[in-house]
């Protein structure tokens, strides 16, 4: 293939997202055959690398994907050069069995051919044949006329593939929740929850899937929507980053106050409304008027509600953060005037606060030390301040958090206490946790908001949480899976078009099975040469009247050739 200066290939490692991954399941690395593009740059990369290297590229550039398709002439007589060096009774000496080769298509036969693969059949390291794949594409379309039929699609398998007997099974996606679909503004937004359902038996093309399907439910969800019930928190996270940032580099951007009344006067009102009630009754929070929660549907309904407010139970540092938080605080100074107002009070013995018991900010070491009549010397200089404010503002809201999932903060789960309110590590890696736990609740509420599930669903759903998030840093792309009953959201699909449905015929078993696969999808199923296709991808008014989804027609065909 080097030899061939029309061309260009590309190993796409195991690991990578493989531009065939709609139509072939297989897991391994393969090559990707295309028009070649004469980059220099490339090629001096290309140059530079050793035997030894996984060379992977970005096989599709995003300017003119369609110039990089290959004739299909010219595709099948480059897989037919992969299948004679394959092929052992060639005669070739150190036969080497080379990854599967997928070669982009132009489309411009009759049958719109966009993709043909090859995938050699091992027996141990011996290659004894090749499955030979072909991928064609139509539409997109609303006319259902130019569907399949089943019947004909399975007649047609035997015939190719001399069956007797075919099984055939199903899969749709379903989209329950985009963004895209329910606000024009945050049509960027990578938030999305859809359910994946296979089964067996189909019976016709684009049927529902029987409730008795497996189901996959499939959630991303980005946070920051200003409609989420929990979009005032987002905001409060805002800021301790903000903080977090300020501590790290020293300089921290203060947002414009939205609030009529500093956070100078806040915090002196609030101080002296504190003098005038120490008589040695006060409690900051009546605890024993705190919900009992338990782990059933009640604790689920309880904890979502919270959220919509603060918690019953605020100590003294928390209440201060409330006071100081991004909707006040608009400068350094005035946080430093805060402070001062504060170590003085504690000073002087004018305030007894009750703080949370196992608070460790720096602040409630000073508390404790008024408490026995002697402080240490503060110095509200340099980030001192800004880490002070960040350590209340960060036990306050690991408090929040666990407060939703658990319900009482001092009965959460070990998971929670050893690694997402753990204080063995420094703050900057304690915020990042906090994150995590943000991004969890968004997902559970929009879970119980929007699908209506219960606890004996959220349960399973934040164990995935907790897990992924235990082992890897905050990506907010990361689809969350959770299998579930089809019957959990039939109401959101069955009266419904699916994003994807396909049927996949069978025949044969091991390493003699041939698959015959027919699928309908709302996106293009190739990146290359579907000209123009931009405006494809969003229902569209059938007929003046009802909507369509339009769909790209795949048909994906498999023949076996035998070596031996």
């Amino acid at each position: 293939f080097f030899l061939q200066t029309d061309i260009e290939i590309s190993l796409v490692g195991s690991s990578c997202k493989s531009p065939v991954e709609k139509f072939w399941n297989g897991s391994s690395a393969m090559y990707i055959l295309q028009k070649a593009t004469h980059n220099k740059e490339s090629d001096s990369m290309e140059e530079s690398r050793t035997d030894d290297d996984v060379y992977t590229s970005e096989v599709l550039p995003k300017e003119s994907p369609g110039a990089l398709a290959l004739s299909v002439g010219r595709a099948k007589q480059l897989i037919s050069l992969y299948t004679m060096v394959q092929n052992p009774n060639m005669g070739m000496s150190d036969l080497v069995v080379l990854p599967p080769l997928w070669a982009r298509c132009d489309g411009c036969d009759p049958q719109h051919t966009c993709w043909i693969g090859a995938e050699p059949l091992k027996a141990g390291n011996k290659v004894t044949g090749l499955n030979i794949y072909t991928v064609s594409c139509d539409g997109p379309t609303a006319d259902k006329t130019r569907f399949a039929n089943l019947e004909e699609l399975k007649m047609e398998h035997k015939i190719r593939h001399h069956s007797s007997v075919v099984t055939t099974k199903g899969f749709a996606q379903y989209e329950l929740i985009t963004a895209a679909a329910i606000e024009d503004t945050i049509a960027e937004s990578g938030s999305n929850i859809c359910v994946d359902i296979t089964w067996n038996g189909v019976e016709k093309i684009l049927e529902t899937p029987p409730l008795i399907s497996a189901a996959t439910l499939n959630i991303a969800l980005e946070s920051g929507d200003p409609r989420s019930p929990v979009f005032q928190l987002y905001r409060e996270l805002q800021f301790l980053l903000a903080l977090a940032e300020g501590v790290r580099m020293g300089v921290t951007e203060w947002p414009e106050p939205s609030e009529s009344e500093s956070a100078l006067k806040l915090v002196q009102e609030f101080l002296t409304d504190l003098k005038k009630k120490l008589d040695g009754d006060y409690i900051f929070g009546n605890r024993n008027e705190t919900e009992k929660i338990k782990c059933d549907t009640a604790a689920v309904d309880s904890c979502i509600k919270s959220i919509f407010g603060e918690r019953g139970d605020l100590d003294f540092t928390e209440q201060l953060w409330c006071k100081m938080k991004s909707k006040c605080v608009s400068s350094y100074q005035e946080l430093i005037d805060c402070f001062t107002l504060v170590i003085k009070s504690l000073e002087h013995g004018e305030i007894q606060p009750w703080i949370h018991q196992g608070s460790s900010s720096f602040l409630s070491q000073l508390i404790q030390q008024s408490y026995h009549g002697k402080m240490e010397d503060v110095s509200l200089s340099d980030i001192t301040p800004i880490q002070m404010l960040l350590e209340i503002g960060l036990e306050k809201m690991k408090k929040d958090y666990v407060s939703f999932f658990i319900g009482e903060p001092d009965t959460c789960s070990l998971l929670f206490q050893d690694y997402f309110i753990s204080t063995s590590v420094d703050l900057q890696e304690q915020v990042h946790r906090v994150q995590k736990l943000h991004h969890m609740l968004e997902i559970m509420v929009s879970c119980t908001g929007f699908l209506q599930f219960r606890h004996e669903n959220l349960f399973p759903l934040t164990q995935i949480c907790m897990k992924y998030y235990k082992e890897n840093p905050l990506n907010e792309k990361h689809v969350f899976q959770l299998p579930i009953t089809p019957a959990l959201v039939k109401e959101f699909y069955q009266n419904d078009n699916p994003e994807v449905w396909k049927v996949e015929i069978s025949s044969g078993h091991g390493q003699k099975e041939v698959k015959t696969t027919w699928q309908v999808s709302t996106n293009a199923p190739v990146e290359h040469g579907l000209a123009n296709n931009s405006g494809f991808f969003s229902d569209s008014t059938v007929n003046g009247s009802s909507e369509e989804k339009l769909y790209f027609i795949t048909l994906t065909q498999c023949s076996q050739v035998q070596f031996t």
